[in-house]
């Protein structure tokens, strides 16, 4: 083979621009080209013919019959849960085949058929990431291991599963709820008991499904070396592919666990908002026939460039250039870690010797505890280690805002909400909102130790002054109080990111409607500290109170009565938005205009208050 020189490292002086304010924001949590007709979809736009599946269901095995599902690679083996939750339950469901050794950093293929019935009862891995505050640990789920992982290397690259839940009392084809979780792109698992379907799958009467995709470095590169010519490969987008990959098998399969494949509401939190937004844009799911989502329900994201918002915002979404310098940094600092080179002139010196074969096989040949120790350690003090869709004009348009306004997208009818008090979740960030330092006196593990041993129900074991500095004090000081900065955090960080794809939208569609989430009845500090801070409306939207990273200083006896009404309200406006396409729900007390209304969710201790503004 010819060898190829390969320029690695010559960026390494540029800025590498807030490409990546991205993973800063949403820790959690050129023109519109559909590049459409020139992209093979083998393996990924079209699904792969069936194997061969025997004729009658084969005999159980540890779960009663009724547990078992067809899936064009092999039977499923599910739980019963309806005496407990009133639900089904499919955990760990392969959609694609590991994407280790010559995989790592390819579009998903299809999994591996199974001959014999396998258990589907347990969630299946974590995809791999650098341990933080939100999850998860050592067990794919909360508990003390996330304060004790912080920093290390947790999940597997063997993560492509998704879950599936259906009520266990209704036969019929039900609406289909397909969720992609948040955290920056580059944290985040299914196994988070506040996404656990069951509640939302029962009072929304429909099928609900999670998706793992491929987190950080893993799932977003821009990598001269890894490019072969095929626009899928070339794109760097895995991890929006891997969505995809899910879509698609939701949309071959779910009809066996009761699903309508007819009718699919793609929804995303954070990082996740902003993938349900880039998957809607691209052409893999605008151009997709059949239809692979017919509803989009994004929390908290956007989708807009530094170009396309007002002076001073903080973009969603990077430009694919302003990736191009981060391979050459992580594989530079790779061969000084891996004791190859000394320094950054003699790294560059020996991949100079390197064809971009032998570069893809060593990147592909090292671990990903490797991996991502490099991206801790040499990265992320240079501000170059977020994560985000990459608009490379093939599988993400150049610019998605350009796309939706020329009409190139999937239009369907979208739901999309925000947090009153967003920016009450980054504390770190506020000199970026005129503030004088960051917000926050506790460091994450003293968060997560607070939160984890927090008795909501007892007297308050915290004060103001304990987390907030005093430059901040009072809270509600006007201009430079904790409130006052939060409150100009959240408008550039997610407000003005809100706009400007509600405004590309609605110049195409009516159909659009939009939530604010305004509940703040936290025991106190707490109801100052966080409010209605971002990511808060996802207990309620999903109605688990139970045991998650937040719930101890969230819930309380006092202001339990009111929390369940607003959360069983909310969970049936979204099974009323995925049934029809309209959010609108009697249980709501009133009548939810379109944009640019939006309808205020939010509840006393003792009962829901829903009101439009």
């Amino acid at each position: 083979m010819k060898r190829t020189r390969t320029a690695v490292g010559k960026s390494l002086h540029r800025s590498l621009p807030a490409m990546l304010l991205t993973a800063l924001m949403l820790a959690g949590c050129g023109g519109g080209g559909s590049g459409s007709g020139a992209i093979d979809l083998s393996g990924l736009g079209t699904q792969a013919p069936p194997p061969a599946q025997p004729a009658a269901p084969p005999p159980p095995l540890t779960s009663a019959p009724s547990m078992q599902r067809q899936t064009a690679f092999g039977w499923v083996v599910g739980t019963d849960n309806s005496a407990t939750s009133g639900t089904f339950a499919w955990k760990g469901v392969p959609f694609a085949k590991a994407p280790v050794g010559e995989l790592r950093w390819k579009p998903p293929v299809d999994p591996q058929a199974w001959n014999s019935p396998r258990d589907t009862q347990q969630f299946g891995n974590a995809c791999a990431s650098t341990g933080r505050l939100y999850g998860p640990g050592l067990n794919n789920t909360y508990d003390a291991t996330i304060g004790t992982t912080l920093g290390q290397t947790v999940g597997s690259e063997d993560c492509l599963y998704l879950n599936v839940w259906r009520p266990a009392n209704d036969t019929a084809k039900l609406p289909v709820i397909v969720w992609v979780h948040g955290g920056s792109n580059i944290t985040g698992y299914t196994a988070d008991p506040v996404y656990d379907g069951a509640n939302l799958a029962r009072t929304a009467n429909a099928v609900v499904v999670s998706v793992n995709y491929r987190l950080g470095m893993f799932g977003f590169m821009n990598a001269s070396s890894l490019k072969n010519g095929d626009p899928l490969n070339d794109s760097g987008n895995f991890a929006i592919l891997d969505i995809v990959k899910g879509l698609q098998f939701v949309q071959a399969n779910i009809d066996s666990f009761g699903g309508d494949p007819g009718n699919v509401t793609l929804m995303g939190q954070s990082a996740g908002a902003v993938n349900v937004y880039a998957a809607m844009t691209s052409p893999l799911v605008a151009n997709a026939k059949p239809a692979l989502i017919h509803r989009a329900l994004p929390i908290s994201g956007g989708i807009s460039l530094a170009s396309e918002l007002p002076a001073g915002s903080v973009a969603t979404l990077a430009r694919a250039s302003d990736y191009a310098g981060q391979w050459g940094l992580l594989i530079v600092y790779m061969v000084i870690d891996d004791g190859l080179a000394t320094d950054i002139p003699s790294a560059q010196a020996y991949l100079a010797t390197q064809s971009s074969d032998q570069i893809a096989a060593y990147m592909r040949g090292k671990s990903a505890d490797f991996v991502l120790h490099t991206v801790l350690t040499r990265l992320a003090p240079l501000g170059a280690s977020g994560s985000g869709p990459i608009p490379d004009g093939n599988v993400v348009p150049t610019s998605p805002i350009a796309a939706i306004k020329a009409g190139k997208y999937a239009k369907v009818p979208v739901l999309i909400g925000n947090a009153r008090d967003e920016g009450k979740l980054f504390p770190t960030l506020f000199p970026l909102a005129g503030g004088t330092g960051s917000a926050r006196l506790l460091g994450d593990s003293q968060v997560f130790s607070t939160a984890f041993n927090y008795q909501p129900d007892a007297a308050p074991q915290s004060t103001l002054a304990q987390w907030i500095p005093s430059a901040y004090l009072p809270v509600a000081t006007p201009g430079t109080g904790f409130d006052a900065v939060a409150s100009r955090l959240t408008q550039l960080f997610f407000g003005a990111s809100r706009d400007s794809v509600a405004g590309a939208l609605a110049s195409q569609q009516s159909n659009l409607w939009a939530y604010s989430f305004d509940w703040d009845e936290e025991p106190a500090p707490f109801d100052s500290i966080y409010g209605a801070a971002h990511a808060f409306d996802l207990p309620f939207a999903f109605g688990n109170f139970g045991p998650s990273l937040y719930a101890n200083i969230m819930f309380s006896k006092a202001n339990e009565q009111g929390r369940l009404a607003l959360s069983d309200s909310m969970m049936r406006s979204i099974g009323a938005f995925a049934l029809k396409g309209d959010p609108n729900d009697t249980s709501l007390g009133v009548a939810w205009p379109r944009w640019p209304a939006t309808l205020s969710f939010d509840a006393t201790p003792a009962g829901k208050a829903i009101s439009v503004r």
